[in-house]
């Protein structure tokens, strides 16, 4: 007799294991298959910084979370309904987070006297009563996996490893997820030892045939498709949409684009993504150090290609002087930085925003720079493009703030239309422009303050370039305070220039007479979107505002700030943001900070945000 079916709106899914246990893996087929499904969703992979922590230990646990539902969704879930824990290490970092009533499916087989007292646990949890508030599925997975591939010719070590897809078939069989790409992954992925993708294979139909047969589960459940706009779409990770920008924005612009990277994470992925689309007019350069990557990649911008660096907090560090050179000579350079939590090494595979006022203001002298955030996976994409036309049209550096969460994180992306996409062209300087055939590198265009890019070699256009000090127009090297003073107003103009290119600041305030407003910038969009939501089904007012620009700021904003009672500005860290808007438009903006290498939970924002508009409400 068939199992009846439990339809759901939404679902919050978290597995969890060692970090050799494939958790990444198997959460991203899992992904990829509820993507062809046509859910909405959002993922939340964690990782441990450790290549290899000792197995079974709380320091090597992985995971790996996806909210995926029948409509449109912002994050990737607060708590998750169903917790897949491989072992006892995985249960104790994550069973803090599962609230009562919920379902844990526990690998029994892991759960031995040893394993138990690695993490600290007295007695097996499994035997005393410390979980009866949760929905235990005891499931023997390692046994059963290497029960169900005997046929193979594998040793029981190998067999084991399978496990990971024995725990992707049960969750495929629990909420219906199809199946067919599965077979198709694994073919590819091992193509080069097919007894692996087929003992693989069995290992997930194994967990799949055990859902729809074992007692333990009495139903399965289903989250119908989410309404979307036509079009196609794929699931992508935030670096790999950034990759793509970038792509596209060099294509848009008629360039080559040229990466220069030191590896580091959370940003390695994208060095990893442009090294396969050589065949779009991409050069990726694995420099030796941060600085030799982003030299070279200023030096390809004065080559004439679209130069891009990529790096998280501790390189921005590294490469300050030459992002200051890059001002200096005044050319199109994207720094790319995806935030970790710090200082210094800090938490490498965690999420912080604490790089905003280092980008801004960590380098010598007067040295504007734009400055752009991407919101979501998604986003990146669309930030990069954004970044390559401040950058190109402004002829300036300019560094876009992604981070670990939104790095790693992934959505379902509809793929633009080319045509739909901005043209990024750029005119080169072909020809004197100055009087008696002189080349004037630093004469200015009246509209963006931009100066003339010239390529080297270009007949006639010969000019310095270097760090020192540049004569207004000629481009000759000076000293002259007036001229000093001169240059660097008119640096820091052309980057206030770039304000005036934006959209209006688009305020989501649908009663139009709120007094509290949640203002974000960054990895922050979904998280404060959805608190803003959770006050509003409760029929309170609150308007949003979300930051694209970080510098410079919109020219509307301070206008927008004054006619809130209050603002708060909600950050993963210490209240960066919330310094310059009290500083800049002398508005009391409070901040509501944390630094856990998390994101912010929608319910605590939502709660936090309750508070405030309950009390401007109080007071009439």
């Amino acid at each position: 007799m068939a199992k009846y079916v439990q339809q759901l709106d939404r679902v919050v899914i978290r597995i969890a294991g060692d970090s050799g246990d494939g958790m990444q893996l198997t959460g991203d087929r899992f992904t990829s298959e509820t993507a062809t499904f046509g859910n909405d969703l959002l993922t939340l992979p964690n990782f441990p910084a450790e290549i290899r922590a000792p197995a079974g230990t709380l320091a090597g646990v992985s995971s790996f979370q996806l909210h995926f539902a029948d409509h449109d969704i912002v994050t990737p879930g607060d708590a998750p309904d169903v917790l897949v824990a491989m072992n006892p290490a995985a249960l104790k970092a994550n069973i803090k987070d599962v609230r009562d009533g919920k379902d844990i499916i526990v690998n029994t087989d892991e759960f031995t006297k040893r394993n138990l007292s690695k993490v600290g646990y007295d007695s097996n949890p499994l035997e005393d009563d410390s979980l009866d508030r949760f929905r235990i599925h005891p499931v023997a997975l390692t046994s059963l996996t290497v029960e169900a591939l005997k046929e193979f010719d594998l040793g029981k070590k190998d067999a084991q490893r399978s496990k990971n897809m024995f725990a992707l078939g049960l969750l495929s069989w629990m909420y219906n997820r199809p199946t067919e790409s599965i077979e198709e992954f694994l073919l590819a992925k091992f193509a080069g030892n097919l007894e692996i993708a087929h003992a693989n294979l069995a290992a997930f139909k194994a967990g799949w045939a055990y859902g729809e047969t074992t007692e333990s589960f009495s139903h399965s459940y289903e989250v119908a498709p989410a309404p979307t706009p036509a079009g196609t779409y794929r699931t992508i990770t935030g670096n790999r949409a950034l990759a793509y920008g970038l792509v596209t924005a060099a294509q848009r612009a008629g360039l080559p684009l040229f990466l220069g990277s030191y590896p580091i994470t959370p940003a390695s992925d994208i060095l990893h993504e442009l090294s396969t689309l050589k065949s779009f007019n991409v050069s990726t350069f694995q420099a030796e150090d941060e600085i030799a990557g982003v030299a070279a990649a200023l030096g390809a911008a004065f080559g004439g290609a679209l130069g891009v660096t990529t790096t998280s907090g501790p390189g921005i560090a590294l490469k300050s002087e030459t992002i200051g050179l890059a001002v200096m000579l005044e050319l199109p350079l994207l720094i790319i930085d995806v935030q970790r939590g710090g200082p210094s090494t800090g938490l490498p595979t965690k999420t912080e925003q604490s790089d905003l006022l280092q980008v801004l203001y960590g380098r010598n002298g007067e040295s504007p720079v734009p400055v752009v955030a991407a919101q979501s996976p998604v986003d990146c994409f669309n930030a990069a493009i954004e970044a390559a036309r401040i950058a190109l049209a402004y002829r300036t550096p300019v560094v876009l703030l992604s981070d670990g969460y939104l790095g790693n994180g992934s959505e379902p992306w509809q793929i633009p239309q080319v045509d739909q996409l901005p043209d990024l062209s750029v005119k080169f300087a072909t020809e004197p422009n100055g009087e008696g055939g002189a080349f004037m590198p630093y004469k200015r265009d009246p509209e963006t303050l931009a100066r003339s890019w010239a390529i080297p070699g270009t007949k006639g256009l010969e000019h310095r370039v270097g760090g020192l000090e540049k004569a207004d127009i000629t481009g000759e090297i000076s000293y002259d305070p007036d001229n000093h003073d001169k240059m660097v107003h008119l640096r820091q103009a052309k980057v206030d220039g770039v304000a005036k290119t934006y959209e209006p600041t688009q305020v989501d305030d649908p009663t139009g007479d709120a007094k509290v407003l949640a203002l974000g910038w960054g990895s922050t969009y979904g998280p404060v979107l959805a608190g803003v939501r959770r006050v509003r089904k409760d029929l309170g007012k609150i308007a949003h505002v979300h930051l694209r620009h970080m510098n410079p700021l919109p020219n509307d904003l301070g206008d927008i700030l004054r006619r809130y009672d209050r603002v708060v500005v909600p950050e993963m860290n210490l209240g960066q943001l919330a310094l310059l808007l009290r500083g800049k438009y002398l508005v009391d903006v409070e901040g509501y900070n944390q630094v856990r290498g998390l994101p912010f939970g929608a319910e605590e924002l939502g709660e936090h945000f309750a508070e405030i508009v309950k009390e401007v409400e109080d007071r009439g």
